[in-house]
């Protein structure tokens, strides 16, 4: 059995691998075709039909691409930076679950049935686990910038640590209220406890802070002064080219969807369809694949949203930026602790 249950461990990790991989090069194209609709253009339409096949030309050009090392960079940390960064945006997804999962007799065992959940590891700090792996990923935006001998690049990577300390604050305290209610770091738990009404209705304030510093933590606009290009000309990774170029935007997508994914569990009821009423007494064990879609389909919704807001809000001066951090943010995500503890004590 245990042999079983490692080799069920390795298919879930590959098939995790190969979808969001897939998902970020998708996001790409995405984001691309509806810039375009927003902008009123037509978007990369050439390659393969509606420009469906864009993802793969695309990656071909970064493969075959030269890679440069520039003058007088740190080879190992300029090397390290972009895989660095993209290791720890893939591994925070372990613990994220998007169903109750299933059971099946087809390893042979007709009398005990092994039940494979939709999750790569389920563990009792599994929301603590994602924020620290997240927060790690700056080290790689701070090393490819360090590194690269250049001082545009360094001044990105200086800001990237800024605005991570400025709002992992923020975001850390806005979910304090979602775990008082729940009463778990487990995100199976968190997600279980919104079946008879989402935390968005008691937590919009919270749900508000989290999504504002989640923008600031993936470094999307209009927060996006790490790369700032007029600025900065590229900001962080001025001087990479080839696919460790690449690495550092499919970072980028995949805290997206790390973001998106911790989004829907902690605010927006995980895989229950409404905001209130659960299933409405649908056997989910035997209709087990209709959580799944309700959670994947919620994740994109959230991802559209993230591209929606990155072409239509101008980005922040770096002083606006800092103050927004600061003077309301953090605030408000104080005030929606204290609101939520007086209640859960007092009510």
């Amino acid at each position: 059995m245990l042999w079983v249950e490692i080799g069920i461990s390795v298919v879930k990790i590959a098939l995790v691998l190969f979808v969001v991989l897939t998902l970020v090069a998708y996001l790409s194209y995405a984001e691309r075709r509806i810039s375009a609709f927003i902008q009123d253009r037509l978007g990369p339409n050439r390659v393969g039909p509606f420009g469906l096949l864009q993802p793969i030309a695309d990656g071909l050009k970064f493969i075959f691409k030269e890679d440069i090392i520039p003058e007088g960079a740190n080879k190992p940390f300029y090397i390290l930076a972009p895989a660095f960064s993209l290791v720890t945006a893939i591994i925070a997804l372990a613990v994220i679950p998007i169903g109750y999962g299933f059971n099946t007799t087809f390893f042979g065992n007709l009398n005990e049935p092994i039940h494979v959940s939709l999750q790569i590891a389920d563990i009792n700090a599994g929301l603590l686990y994602v924020l620290a792996i997240t927060s790690l990923g700056v080290y790689g935006i701070v090393l490819g910038g360090w590194s690269s001998n250049s001082k545009y690049s360094l001044l990105g990577g200086i800001r990237s640590a800024a605005q991570m300390i400025s709002y992992e604050l923020s975001l850390g305290l806005s979910i304090i209220g979602v775990i008082a209610i729940a009463g778990s770091l487990r995100l199976y738990d968190i997600i279980d406890a919104q079946a008879k009404v989402w935390f968005l209705i008691p937590q919009c304030l919270g749900f508000l802070v989290f999504m504002v510093s989640s923008f600031a933590e993936t470094n999307r606009l209009p927060f996006d002064l790490p790369e700032a290009e007029p600025e900065l000309v590229a900001g962080y990774h001025t001087e990479y080219s080839s696919m460790k170029f690449a690495m550092f935007y499919m970072a980028e997508y995949t805290n997206m969807i790390t973001a998106s994914a911790l989004a829907v569990c902690l605010f927006l009821g995980g895989w229950f369809p409404l905001p209130f009423g659960g299933w409405f007494g649908i056997d989910i064990e035997k209709y087990w694949y209709l959580p799944p879609i309700v959670f994947i389909a919620k994740v994109f919704l959230m991802l559209f949203f993230f591209i929606w807001v990155r072409w239509t809000l101008p980005r922040f001066r770096y002083d606006q930026l800092m103050r927004l951090g600061w003077k309301v943010l953090f605030p408000l995500a104080v005030l929606n602790l204290i609101v939520t503890s007086a209640i859960i004590v007092f009510v």
